[in-house]
């Protein structure tokens, strides 16, 4: 996507779009046709792209007998009403993050991602053999949906910034533009997390109203110009290590549906799931290349004392969401055991092996 229609894109992203009369689901001639909502502008990179990838690829696994109509955020229903257009039966299905939907439940956030929680394959393993799925089914059956996995953008950087971080003290009275419970965190430490909407990142860093934000990674970072307004680029992204991306079908249009069409739209949303995780690493690799080697950007590890004070606020803040009610607790249980088994494992495998992979022996190229 060009600049300009990216940035109109994401200023509609975050924007409530007027809401009209929502067609009935349509039944098209020997096909079903089922409408999918998402929360992202029309081909915006990894998610919107993602949501349409997913779209034809069920009707293509069906021979054309169950196909996806694709809305974009405000095109069908306001961006953030998806959740209660798809619960209503409104629209049948929705393309998004989980932690959207917080202020419903805070169980929602573990289904896509919290500070410091777990990694994109360690989020698949627990919804998958863990019994996430089983949990997830059962906190939205709650709002008549039935959830899926469909993509994870990975890891995410931890954020751009006018000033070096060298010590925890340099957080301290930052304005930093990071919503949900990353935000929660930093005004632990005593940063401001500030909730902007995406449209309005660059100006507000422009202008000094900002003294930081997220947003993704490189491959998105790029596209909107993130390097252009701040001077250092810094990781991890602790706030975000392994953002699920969600399809939820409307639980009466799922029971509606043939056992073959469930089927499908099982298969589509897993092989979704990691075709834009692959994605994202894939295209994120090549625009850290453009950024450090094009444009000379700054890269910087949070120091360690910075992460030590940002994951003890992490554990406090994920516990209080967890706590929250009834439905979060057996969520937060079931999470933070796997988390721990997790990192067990990690440490013999991923980690050891990306540590074993950085020692200076020589590898032809």
């Amino acid at each position: 996507m060009k600049r300009r229609q990216l940035v109109k894109g994401i200023s509609a992203f975050g924007a409530a779009a007027a809401s009209g009369t929502l067609p009935n689901p349509a039944i098209a001639k020997g096909a079903r046709e089922l409408s999918l909502v998402t929360t992202w502008p029309r081909d915006f990179s990894g998610l919107g792209t993602g949501a349409a990838r997913f779209a034809r690829r069920v009707t293509e696994m069906s021979a054309g007998s169950l196909r996806i109509k694709l809305f974009a955020g405000g095109e069908l229903v306001p961006t953030f009403r998806t959740f209660e257009a798809v619960s209503a039966g409104q629209a049948d299905l929705y393309h998004a993050f989980e932690y959207y939907w917080q202020a419903k439940s805070k169980a929602f956030n573990f289904f896509a991602s919290v500070p410091f929680g777990m990694t994109a394959t360690e989020m698949s393993a627990w919804i998958n053999h863990g019994g996430g799925q089983e949990l997830w089914d059962t906190l939205s059956a709650g709002y008549n949906l039935k959830p899926l996995m469909a993509g994870n953008t990975g890891v995410q950087m931890g954020g751009w910034y006018n000033k070096e971080i060298k010590r925890l003290a340099d957080m301290r009275g930052l304005k930093v533009r990071m919503p949900g419970l990353g935000g929660e965190v930093l005004r632990r430490i005593g940063a401001k997390g500030v909730a902007l909407p995406a449209g309005q990142i660059l100006s507000a860093m422009k202008s000094g109203k900002i003294d930081g934000t997220e947003w993704f990674g490189p491959w998105n970072d790029l596209a909107l110009g993130l390097h252009e307004v701040a001077d250092y680029y810094y990781y991890p992204g602790f706030h975000e290590p392994g953002t699920t991306i969600a399809i939820a079908v409307n639980l009466d249009v799922w029971k509606g549906l043939s056992g073959e069409h469930r089927a499908i739209l099982r298969s589509a949303a897993a092989t979704e799931n990691d075709v834009t995780f692959g994605e994202f690493n894939a295209r994120n690799n090549q625009a850290l290349e453009t950024l450090t080697k094009r444009h000379g950007v700054k890269l910087r590890r949070f120091p360690s004392s910075v992460l030590n004070a940002v994951g003890t606020a992490a554990g406090q803040v994920v516990r209080a969401a967890g706590r929250s009610d009834a439905v979060s607790s057996k969520v937060y249980d079931s999470f933070i055991a796997f988390r721990h088994r997790s990192i067990a494992w990690s440490k013999l495998s991923d980690q050891a092996f990306w540590n074993a992979r950085l020692l200076p022996f020589k590898y032809k190229r």
